[in-house]
């Protein structure tokens, strides 16, 4: 059974709110991962995303964020750091959102022990199928922070050799 998920969160449909599933994409595409890692596409969960969170010892979560900066800029947030703000009133398709899991989790006793969010600031999250140039830059950075916190978790991925193609389903042409 898998103690650490990586699970990206996002609408593939909405440009770089894609950005969560687009890495785990390209992670297991590009990477061997220890038997105890599992990687999931979740879409977008609201408070569903406690059920993903439940039994595990950790979680890496990815995701596009609200937050000052440049679109394609990074930040990494822990358990303590995404839990000081206010719990928000639902009023998009996003919300509750991982704060307010977290705390349902925390509640209900299933939160794991180390929750950490990878965030990548987007350009734009309006209707369409592609990321944006710099959310499509950030995508390397992304990965690598990925596999630094799970490293630090004790589950060193390898290289796939050859790396497979990632499936952005979303982003293929119609025929």
């Amino acid at each position: 059974m898998a103690r650490i998920a990586v699970i990206g969160i996002g609408n593939v449909l909405t440009g770089d709110d894609a950005v969560g599933p687009y890495v785990v994409k390209v992670l297991e595409a590009g990477w061997e991962l220890p038997q105890e890692v599992e990687l999931l596409d979740a879409g977008t969960p609201g408070l569903d995303l406690t059920a993903y969170l439940a039994g595990l010892e950790a979680v890496v979560i990815v995701d596009a964020i609200k937050a000052r900066g440049a679109p394609g800029e990074l930040r990494v947030y822990d358990k303590e750091a995404l839990l000081r703000k206010s719990p928000i009133l639902a009023v998009s398709p996003h919300e509750p959102g991982v704060r307010e899991a977290i705390l349902n989790a925390d509640f209900m006793g299933v939160v794991p022990p180390t929750v950490r969010l990878v965030g990548v600031i987007p350009q734009s999250v309006e209707l369409g199928c592609a990321l944006s140039p710099p959310v499509q830059a950030a995508v390397p950075q992304a990965v690598e922070r990925v596999l630094a916190e799970l490293g630090a978790l004790g589950a060193t991925a390898r290289p796939r050799v050859p790396p497979l193609v990632p499936d952005l389903w979303w982003e293929r042409k119609p025929a």
